[in-house]
């Protein structure tokens, strides 16, 4: 048998790392990139302790040149692509009236529109292979979250892209699926990289809400209550391996509740009820 060749973007830590790690033990010949290759230690180090081998290549998703660098290599080098998981992504915190225009952009650029254009890139090979495509969305991609607008905008417009894609890609052979996880005990939190006494500074009257808002996210992403990347991971490999892949996929038993509570909320005062409660 051919070994299925998988694209995995974002894989420095977290999600990615674990995810490419699981799919080279389930026999994938995954291709692992990231922005900066000189932050692939970890990705090594994991590769060694499992005893499995890895492809590290860079891929920056905001840069199209990189994109189709890293996409023509591959095809040259392997020849085919039978799964894409679009995990590459950047967490951010703020509110409107604290930051710019361009900030929200900036955001949209990594979270949205570089997933749109590894999407364009891959989806011709996809095509020809009958492959894969999988992307790694957040329960944050379903429902609003307070001092997550830039954040929750792009994922929503990934959601809408993806649940839009879905059938289209589906009458050419290419299952689309939406994976959206709770709350991760990842590094992504830590890299927002927030400077929390300049942004209380920052958005002045909203300061008791926003402190509010950190402490129960401190608690929601507290290693003993949030599901771990090898979790995440598994589900990930399992819905490559399914026969039947959904469109929309949580990874948690607290993903799915949340994620339930808004598509059950026609007027939506369930969902406002319950994050008005993280800022007070």
């Amino acid at each position: 048998m051919v070994q299925p060749i998988l694209l995995v973007t974002g894989t420095s830590t977290g999600i990615g790392l674990a995810t490419a790690i699981a799919a080279a033990r389930a026999g994938f010949r995954v291709v692992a990139t990231m922005r900066d290759t000189a932050k692939s230690g970890l990705l090594h180090a994991a590769a060694r302790e499992a005893e499995v081998e890895v492809d590290i290549r860079t891929l920056d998703v905001t840069d199209p040149a990189s994109v189709t660098a890293c996409v023509s290599a591959v095809i040259a080098q392997y020849g085919r692509l039978d799964a894409v998981i679009n995990n590459a992504g950047a967490g951010h915190l703020g509110t409107i009236e604290g930051e710019t225009v361009d900030d929200v952009r900036a955001v949209m650029e990594v979270n949205f529109f570089g997933v749109v254009a590894v999407t364009k890139a891959t989806l011709p090979l996809l095509r020809e292979t009958g492959g894969r495509l999988v992307t790694i969305s957040s329960v944050g991609g379903v429902v609003g979250q307070p001092f997550n607008e830039a954040y929750c905008a792009a994922k929503f417009a990934v959601e809408g892209f993806m649940e839009a894609l879905t059938p289209v890609a589906a009458t050419v052979g290419v299952p689309v699926t939406i994976v959206e996880p709770g709350a991760v005990s990842t590094e992504f939190v830590a890299n927002v990289g927030v400077d929390v006494p300049a942004m209380l500074e920052a958005v002045g009257p909203y300061g008791p809400a926003l402190e509010a808002y950190l402490a129960r996210t401190a608690a929601a992403f507290d290693p003993s209550r949030a599901q771990t990347p090898d979790a995440v991971a598994t589900v990930i490999v399992d819905l490559l391996l399914s026969e039947h892949p959904p469109a929309r996929l949580q990874t948690s038993d607290a993903a799915r509740q949340f994620v339930g509570a808004k598509l059950a909320d026609l007027d939506g005062s369930a969902v406002q009820s319950m994050v008005s409660g993280w800022v007070r």
